[in-house]
């Protein structure tokens, strides 16, 4: 009798270990997830690559020229990261662009912290904390790996 189920415990401990790398924490945005925040961070970088390999499309301001704006925007993301309320604060790029296009009223984050903000939706905001509920609502978004927990989701193994 157990010899019959010697193949379907194999296999059943064959899924739960294969499972059992998968990213489970205890941060925020917690619960399973397919993707390591290592691979959340090189998702991003391969996102952030292919932004800047495509200037027609994702116009990004050169920082050499743009210093004051650049100082700006760093300033109110790092306001935000040093709340003490930024999982994976310490781990992940949370490098900051800005796009030029002021037709553009947007701001988004890749999975790994790499947010970009159109210079559309600088111009727009009419104060500084309004941007700050921009970066951070975007901040939040990799922090707590919305993007790698719906692509599990798609997957259908959520």
């Amino acid at each position: 009798m157990i010899l019959k189920k010697l193949p379907i415990l194999a296999i059943a401990f064959s899924i739960t270990l294969s499972f059992s790398g998968c990213g489970t924490t205890s941060k925020p945005g917690g619960g399973f997830n397919l993707f390591t925040p290592d691979q959340d961070m090189q998702l991003g970088q391969q996102v952030a690559q292919q932004i800047a390999d495509d200037p027609a499309q994702f116009p990004v301001l050169p920082e050499r020229g743009n210093e004051e704006a650049y100082a700006y925007i760093r300033k109110i993301r790092d306001k935000i990261l040093n709340t003490g309320k930024v999982a994976y604060k310490d781990e992940f790029a949370w490098e900051v662009k800005i796009i030029k296009d002021d037709n553009t009223l947007n701001a988004f984050c890749t999975p790994g912290g790499h947010i970009y903000v159109y210079t559309g939706l600088i111009k727009f905001l009419d104060s500084e904390d309004q941007l700050a509920g921009v970066m951070g609502h975007e901040i939040a978004h990799a922090a707590q790996r919305h993007s790698t927990r719906q692509m599990t989701k798609i997957y259908g193994l959520s």
